[in-house]
């Protein structure tokens, strides 16, 4: 004859269960707000230094621009995490990064490529389109603000697909929407 389950036993179950489903559930909330807006005028100050340049010199300045954003976001992001008592490795933080880069390195790739057939004029509209992008596709594991700003970064990438201001629109894009959105999210979503 078996034994009766505890009914410990059963509602630790049920506990896990509930607290799995949770965490499943839960948004990816710690977005930097104030890491936008140094971000942003990081790329305010790379779009001026950027401006005289042409071909090689103007890419080597935006990516530097985007090795430092990429330090500055993470760092604020570990601290905003470490705060609010989660982890970036928690399964909403996974969900967020992989549907993130996923256009990211989409993008990184077809940079390549695109410098490779010596057409740079088209990757402010690559780099617009596929952040827009990543916002968008990772917004669905994150807060509200999160896909509206990738829609407005891909309203920026189309409008550099047929005017010729990219570094402008770079400038507005990395730069401007950066700011605005990090002070909507600091102010809303707490840093």
């Amino acid at each position: 004859m078996t034994e009766p389950v505890r009914i410990g036993d059963h509602a630790f179950a049920n506990l896990r269960y509930i607290r799995d489903a949770m965490e499943r559930a839960t948004a990816f909330t710690s977005i930097p707000g104030v890491g936008g807006i140094i971000i942003g005028v990081s790329a305010i100050v790379t779009a001026v230094v950027a401006q005289p340049l042409r071909g090689d010199r103007w890419l080597a300045a935006w990516l530097i621009d985007a090795m430092f954003a990429a330090v500055v976001a993470f760092i604020l992001m570990s601290r905003k995490a470490s705060r609010a008592g989660v982890t970036l490795r928690s399964p909403a933080a996974r969900r967020f990064f992989v549907s993130y880069f996923a256009p990211i390195a989409a993008a990184a790739l077809m940079t390549i490529a695109v410098v490779r057939a010596g057409d740079h004029a088209l990757l402010p509209a690559l780099w617009l389109l596929s952040y827009g992008a990543s916002f968008i596709a990772s917004g669905a594991f994150s807060i509200r603000v999160v896909p509206l700003m990738g829609i407005c970064f891909m309203m920026l990438g189309i409008a550099s697909l047929f005017i010729p201001f990219g570094n402008i629109l770079l400038a507005a894009g990395f730069g401007g929407l950066h700011i605005v959105f990090g002070f909507i999210i600091a102010r809303n979503y707490g840093g």
